[in-house]
């Protein structure tokens, strides 16, 4: 059974994550940078982890997505099912609202219960987090990090981030 939701959530992401591209990310514009230039950036960066994320994953950069990934990185959450319902509680705790959060939220929560706790420890770290979810992070690929990571914490390091 678990096998049957599993392979139910993997198809439900891959096809809703392809219409919201199209629907609600249609006016903005993709990164334009390919995977493997991403490793092109300093060691430590952003950009550069984000290559390290693609190939370690084995992923490619689905264009207007791309922060999504980044969020993956920076909140150091993984890439499983279960962590990516968790993601989406984290952005919810972040206050975003979206129907497609909602969606998944409401989905993922009724077909894999079992989580919960990893779900609401995950919005609970959302809150704790300064507002990052409508961040466009293409501004700060060379940036370190950690730096990064620790700005949605710290005061004076997050002055660093434009808002």
């Amino acid at each position: 059974m678990r096998g049957l939701r599993l392979k139910f959530m993997l198809w439900l992401y891959d096809h809703s994550s392809r219409i919201y591209a199209k629907i609600f990310k249609a006016g903005k514009t993709p990164w334009g940078i390919a995977k493997e230039d991403f490793l092109n950036y300093p060691k430590n960066s952003l950009g550069y982890k984000l290559g390290q994320f693609y190939r370690d994953k084995g992923f490619d950069v689905m264009p207007t997505l791309e922060n999504h990934d980044v969020f993956h990185i920076l909140t150091e959450t993984d890439t499983e099912i279960k962590d990516e319902i968790a993601m989406q509680y984290l952005l919810f705790g972040n206050s975003k609202l979206s129907f497609y959060l909602i969606g998944m939220l409401l989905v993922g929560t009724f077909i894999f219960p079992e989580h919960f706790r990893y779900y609401r420890s995950s919005f609970r770290k959302g809150q704790t987090m300064k507002k990052f979810h409508h961040l466009e992070f293409k501004e700060y690929l060379h940036m370190d990090v950690q730096v990064l990571r620790q700005s949605f914490y710290t005061k004076h390091i997050y002055a660093y981030i434009k808002y």
